[in-house]
C-alpha cells in the first residue's frame, strides 16, 4: 500500500491535529481515529479527537474512547483548526464541520464515493478499512504498535471485513490482523464487546426490525420509525448492523433499512452481496454514496415513494448488468 508522500510529512513536521471522523460513527472511524491519535501522541504530537455524537455504549471499550469530545466551543471563540484529519468520509457535511473552514487539511478514506473537500487526499477504495490504511501509517511513522493501538484497529479493520468474512477479507488483510494480535489484540475479547454486549432496549428494537423485513426479487426491505425507538428506549447508534441481518437470507441479494430521522425523512442504508449491482452508484442517484456493496443516503419522502423510487433505481441498475 503505496502511501503518499505529502500525508507523512504533513504527519512528521506538524504538532498539533484535529482528527474528525462521521457521524454516527461505526468500529472504522472509531477505531482509526483513536489509534492515530494514540500513535501521534507516543511521538510527542498533540491530537483532538472529534466526533459529532456521542461514542456509541458498545465501543465504549475501545482504548481512549473517552478521548472523544462533540464539543467544537473551545473553536467558536476564535480558535483555529489548523491541521484537520478527515477520516473514515471525505467532506465537511459528512463530519458534521460544514460550518468549519481549516487552514489546512488531510483526507484519508476508503470510499468510492470521492468528494472535492481536502489538500492533501489519500483515498484508497480498495482498502478493506480506514484501519487499514492508518496502520500503514503509524508503521511508517515508526510509532510502536502498542496494545492499546492494536485493539483499535483490529475492531476497526474487523467491523468493515464482516470480521473477516467479507470478500474485501485478502492475504495482506489477515496478515495486518495478524500482527495486531501479536501486538496484543484479543480477538475473543473484541468479538465478545462487538457482538454480545446488547442492551435490552437494542434487542427489542431489533425485533421490531425484522418484524417490518419484506422481501422481493432477491431485494430485502426493513424500516425503523421514531415511534420504534420510543417503543423500546433504543438509540439511533443501536441500529448499527442492522441492515447486515438480512443477509442472512440465501434469496438476498440487496439488504435495505430504511431509518426514519424525521415525520417523512429516512436514512437509507443498502448492503448487497457479490458484484453484481454496485449500491455506491444507486445511493449516489440520490446524492449518497459509499462502497460497492454498503452505501446510504438521505430522502425526504413518505415511506411507501421512496421504497418506490428505491425499487425502480435498482431495477435500472439491474438491467445494466445483465
Amino acid at each position: 500500500m503505496k502511501i503518499p508522500d505529502a500525508i507523512l510529512d504533513f504527519f512528521l513536521k506538524s504538532e498539533h491535529f484535529f482528527i474528525a471522523t462521521h457521524i454516527s460513527p461505526d468500529g472504522d472511524a472509531l477505531g482509526s481515529s483513536l489509534a492515530l491519535s494514540l500513535a501521534l501522541e507516543s511521538l510527542g504530537k498533540k491530537t483532538i479527537v472529534y466526533d459529532k455524537d456521542p461514542v456509541p455504549e458498545f465501543y465504549r471499550f475501545l482504548p481512549g474512547s473517552e478521548k472523544f469530545t462533540n464539543s467544537l466551543e473551545s473553536f467558536a471563540s476564535g480558535r483555529q483548526i489548523s491541521n484537520l484529519v478527515l477520516l473514515d468520509c471525505n467532506d465537511l457535511e459528512r463530519a458534521g464541520l460544514e460550518k468549519i473552514t481549516p487552514s489546512r487539511s488531510v483526507v484519508i478514506d476508503h470510499h468510492e464515493t470521492e468528494k472535492e473537500f481536502g489538500d492533501i487526499k489519500w483515498i484508497e477504495p480498495q482498502a478493506a478499512a480506514t484501519g487499514l490504511m492508518v496502520f500503514h501509517i503509524i508503521k511508517k511513522l515508526g510509532a510502536e504498535i502498542t496494545k492499546d493501538i492494536a485493539v483499535n484497529l483490529y475492531s476497526a479493520i474487523a467491523m468493515d471485513t464482516g470480521t473477516f468474512r467479507y470478500s474485501n477479507t485478502t492475504p495482506p488483510v489477515l496478515r495486518v490482523a495478524a500482527e495486531l494480535v501479536e501486538a496484543g489484540a484479543d480477538p475473543s475479547y473484541i468479538s465478545e464487546n462487538l457482538y454480545e454486549t446488547w442492551s435490552e432496549n437494542r434487542f427489542r428494537l431489533l425485533l421490531k426490525f425484522l418484524n417490518s423485513l419484506e422481501i422481493s426479487n432477491g431485494v430485502t426491505i426493513a424500516k425503523i420509525t421514531l415511534d420504534m425507538f420510543r417503543e423500546t428506549g433504543a438509540l439511533v447508534s443501536d441500529t448499527e448492523n442492522f441492515v447486515g441481518f438480512s443477509r442472512i437470507l440465501k434469496s438476498a441479494k440487496i439488504s435495505v433499512l430504511f431509518r426514519e430521522i424525521e415525520n417523512n425523512y429516512y436514512k437509507v442504508s443498502l448492503r448487497s452481496k457479490g458484484k453484481q449491482i454496485n449500491v455506491a452508484r444507486v445511493a449516489e442517484m440520490f446524492g449518497g454514496g459509499g462502497h460497492r456493496n454498503a452505501a446510504g443516503y438521505k430522502i425526504r419522502s413518505d415511506f411507501k415513494t421512496a421504497k418506490e423510487k428505491l425499487l425502480e433505481a435498482l431495477s435500472a441498475s439491474s438491467e445494466k448488468h445483465t
